[in-house]
């Protein structure tokens, strides 16, 4: 019986939780409307230059001509050799690790079909998921290529051609949806989430109505999740706007399955509500709050999680900041699963810790509730 009175009031708690978002035209407008118009102008992401992107290298030929021309890559700012692979059947696997961003294939007899022929070919495949940054990768190596080719022809009378293949994997058209529907996502759930959320539980304490919620005969932590409820049932509605725009309007496919890119989202909605109960226990005014919640995080999500601006470009303090970025961790897993068609065993490890953040986030969040009361 006592079960029964405390999801009845449960209930009712939501359903005025749900009266007051309705009723109140700008938080629709906001929870609703600003993931449409976000998704709508950040269509494409922002060109940037990259610097030591990792690089795998299939030399099939081994010879001097294609030891010089990894040589020149080596000893360009813009890669880093990471991998040197052996056969045709690790470069995707090589991809699907995330560590690599381009590799480069050199066909067999690479310095004999150039003496002889006068041509040979080197084959460049990028990583399509990150339209931009693939193409300017692309046009890095052309470039590297190019002068190699270069070099040669004023040694030689007759001129050396290297032809090069261009491949994109995952996202052969380069659409921009590809980069920027990830990172929509990441920024969107983790701010309104958490903002709405930290918000609600500090109206009520500025507004001298919490210690009345407390002192009802509703558990404190059913007052608390009846807070939770509505807004993590509003985030499945912006996600589900969001897949819906990117598949239908964006044409952007999901390859992997549906429910896995549910059942991560729905964690990471969950570990922005946690974060909207901590900051809810260290602010005391709705303004405190939204500041600590939207300029706060703002800046470091766009910043910081990949979105805008590639990891590796940054310098070692930040990519190590960048680490406690939820954002950072889920637009990894987004792009893992709707772009390359990974399965759980390919985020495993970025699920584990959004899901150790979450557990820190409520256990000092229910440390402090406990402390304040």
């Amino acid at each position: 019986m006592t079960d029964e009175n405390n999801m009845k009031q449960l209930l009712t708690f939501v359903r005025k939780e749900f009266h007051h978002i309705l009723r109140d035209t700008r938080t629709m407008l906001v929870l609703l409307g600003l993931p449409i118009v976000q998704l709508l102008i950040f269509g494409f992401a922002i060109t940037n230059e990259t610097r030591n992107a990792n690089i795998a290298i299939l030399d099939n030929s081994k010879d001097e001509a294609t030891q010089n021309i990894i040589s020149k890559i080596e000893n360009s700012k813009y890669f880093d050799v990471y991998e040197t692979l052996t056969s045709n059947n690790q470069i995707e696997k090589a991809f699907k690790t995330g560590k690599i961003k381009v590799a480069v294939v050199f066909q067999q007899n690479f310095q004999n079909e150039l003496a002889h022929s006068n041509k040979a070919q080197i084959q460049i495949i990028a990583d399509g998921s990150d339209p931009n940054q693939a193409t300017t990768l692309i046009n890095y190596l052309s470039t590297i290529i190019a002068e190699y080719q270069n070099e040669l022809n004023q040694q030689n009378k007759l001129p050396y051609t290297i032809n090069t293949e261009m491949r994109m994997l995952y996202n052969p058209e380069l659409k921009g949806a590809y980069s920027s529907v990830p990172g929509v996502m990441g920024m969107i759930l983790l701010l309104i989430s958490t903002m709405m959320t930290s918000i609600a539980i500090v109206k009520e304490k500025e507004l001298g109505t919490m210690e009345i919620l407390l002192v009802s005969p509703m558990k404190p932590a059913l007052v608390i999740l009846s807070k939770v409820i509505p807004y993590f049932i509003v985030s499945l509605v912006n996600i589900a706007t969001i897949l819906l725009l990117s598949v239908f309007v964006l044409g952007m496919p999901i390859q992997g399955s549906i429910f896995l890119l549910i059942a991560v989202t729905i964690l990471y909605i969950l570990c922005a509500l946690s974060l909207g109960l901590f900051i809810s226990t260290i602010t005391n005014s709705q303004l405190a709050a939204m500041l600590i919640s939207l300029l706060g995080l703002m800046l470091p999500v766009v910043m910081l999680s990949g979105y805008a601006f590639p990891i590796a470009n940054m310098p070692v303090i930040l990519q190590a900041l960048s680490n406690i970025i939820p954002a950072k961790w889920y637009i990894i897993m987004v792009k893992s699963v709707m772009i390359k068609g990974m399965g759980v065993a390919g985020i495993w490890k970025e699920s584990l810790i959004i899901f150790g953040m979450t557990l820190v986030f409520l256990f000092i969040s229910i440390k402090r509730f406990k402390i304040r009361l």
